[in-house]
Order: structure tokens, then C-alpha cells, then sequence
């Protein structure tokens, strides 16, 4: 099986040693997106809906340059730094899966990278 490697620059550049997605047997996972701007690398937003809205965009970008829709997303796993924001981060979230959302996983988490308080990862499949 091959692998192919996910690079746009309509999301974050990786702020490490990793793809920002890979796509292999019709699946795609995408690595964590958190909320920066693509262009200025720098944090969007204050409040955990606002961040959250911005790590679905990266997210929504990674997936459509790999030729994948948001329809296609099998699994979404959240972290987030206050499980109290649990419903402030479901209001965004319904916003981009309002219809036959994934299955997902929230966890609450100490520290994400650059403090932020939102981190989404995803896997899609097309065959």
C-alpha cells in the first residue's frame, strides 16, 4: 500500500516533523490542526469556539487538497483544554457536520501546543 503525503498551503505548515496529512488505502488522516492563521502562523481567535471554527478550516483545507470533502470524515477526535467549553465547541462543530456528523471523541486534555485551548485531528475515506 502507498502513502502520500499532504501538503497545502491554504492550512498551517507543520510546526514539526510531520505531514500535515497522509493518504493511503482511501484513507486520509489528517495531524492535528489547531487554530493558526496559515499565512502569519499566529493564533486565531480567544474564546474556544472562535479556535475551534479555525481548526475545522485547516482542517476543511487539508482535506479538500487532498481531493476529500468534510462529508467524507469517518472519525474526529477533539482535544480540548476545559471540558466546560464542551458546548460552546459542539455549537461550531454542528456548523461544518450538520448533517450525518462523524463518530467523535472529545477529551479533555492539560496542555495542547502553543497553549492553545482546540486541537482537531481527522480521518476521512473515499474509495
Amino acid at each position: 500500500m502507498t502513502r502520500r503525503i499532504i501538503q497545502t498551503d491554504a492550512a498551517p505548515a507543520a510546526i514539526g516533523p510531520y505531514s500535515q496529512a497522509n493518504v493511503s488505502g482511501g484513507f486520509l488522516f489528517t495531524a492535528g490542526q489547531i487554530p493558526l492563521d496559515p499565512a502569519t502562523m499566529e493564533i486565531v481567535g480567544t474564546t474556544a469556539a472562535a479556535q475551534t471554527r479555525q481548526a475545522l478550516t485547516n482542517a476543511q483545507a487539508i482535506l479538500t487538497a487532498a481531493g476529500y470533502e468534510l462529508g467524507d470524515v469517518v472519525k474526529a477526535t477533539i482535544f480540548i483544554r476545559d471540558m466546560g467549553e464542551f458546548g460552546n465547541i459542539n455549537e461550531v462543530y454542528q456548523t461544518f457536520f450538520a448533517a450525518e456528523p462523524p463518530a467523535r471523541s472529545v477529551v479533555e486534555v492539560s496542555r495542547l501546543p502553543k497553549d492553545v485551548l482546540v486541537e482537531i485531528e481527522m480521518v476521512a475515506y473515499r474509495s
